[in-house]
């Protein structure tokens, strides 16, 4: 709490100095966090398991086995990129291939629940990737899920690569649902069948206003502009052309949209705002009643499953059907 107002301090004294250096902090302070990367890896493997208990002994049992394994692909701005692949539990049946996507300030690792479910539950193929500057991979800065999108777009070929089936859903959370929202208003294989986004956030610039409002209450607004400027002009984008909601207009395949009612985080509005701004192909929403954030499926386990499997069973049937 003491470095948190020695921190607010500080920017409203920047601010008062000059907006571009608050714009400077700003953009430092969310986009290049420490730690990160490797030096944050012991951490999320303890999150891993406060999400799911196990799920690391998991995860390194299929390491062990050689069932699990790594990859590498050179990414957006020729960061190398790294991913985890993992087939399913009875390869000759499997479903199809799950890219599960992981949110802010985490990696791989994290959500093994949902890769769990996909793989031993669903009899899915998964491929879980770290986003730049995450995990195992490369990266000068976090990028919201907007550039993210290019480094999916790879990943969905490098996944048909490896699984040759038809039938692909991408998965993400939080941040990681944004970039799945955003990669689905781009040109994607046929194969790409469907997404579900889990608590991910409208726009980027709604989001840090929420966070500055937090966190940064006595900041105003404007130095959100400063800091957009700031990053355009050293990472080549700005905070509001990064949106969930503009992505999603040009997304006419199906999606399923969740958000808990009690998430402040990611405020529980953006939920309608992202379910409205799809206007084309099938979609479906669930309101996990009481969830903070990234919480559905920790309150809801057995319906979480429950809700995304009728999904995919329902996309599946609209295949068949030529739909």
């Amino acid at each position: 709490m003491k470095n948190l107002l020695k921190i607010t301090v500080l920017l409203v004294l920047a601010f008062a100095i000059d907006s571009c250096l608050a714009g400077k902090f700003m953009s430092n302070y969310a986009l290049t966090p420490e730690p990160h990367g490797v030096d944050d890896i012991a951490r999320t493997r303890h999150k891993a398991d406060s999400l799911l208990p196990g799920s690391t002994a998991w995860y390194d049992s299929l390491r062990a086995l050689g069932t699990l394994k790594d990859t590498t692909i050179m990414g957006y701005r020729n960061f190398r990129v790294h991913a985890c692949y993992v087939p399913a539990a009875d390869p000759a049946r499997a479903n199809g291939t799950a890219i599960v996507v992981h949110g802010y300030g985490d990696n791989h690792l994290v959500f093994l629940y949902l890769v769990r479910m996909y793989r031993d539950k669903f009899n899915y193929n998964v491929l879980f990737p770290d986003l730049q500057y995450h995990g195992y991979s490369e990266g000068d800065h976090i990028q919201m899920g907007w550039n993210d999108r290019h480094d999916l777009v790879k990943w969905i070929d490098v996944a048909h690569g490896i699984f040759q089936d038809d039938f692909m859903v991408l998965h993400g959370v939080s941040m990681g649902a944004a970039a799945v929202m955003m990669t689905s208003g781009e040109p994607l294989p046929e194969y790409v069948r469907c997404f579900v986004e889990d608590c991910g956030y409208a726009s980027v610039v709604m989001q840090f206003n929420n966070n500055r409002k937090q966190s940064f209450a006595m900041v105003p607004p404007d130095v959100l502009q400063s800091a957009s400027l700031v990053t355009k002009k050293k990472y080549g984008w700005g905070f509001w052309e990064a949106s969930s909601m503009a992505q999603l207009q040009n997304c006419d395949r199906p999606m399923l949209f969740i958000h808990g009612d009690a998430d402040d985080f990611v405020p529980f509005s953006h939920l309608q705002l992202n379910y409205d701004a799809k206007v084309n192909g099938y979609k479906e929403k669930w309101v996990a009643e009481g969830a903070v954030h990234a919480n559905a499926y920790a309150k809801y386990p057995e319906e979480y499953e429950h809700r995304v499997w009728e999904f995919l069973r329902t996309v599946h049937n609209m295949v068949k059907l030529g739909m």
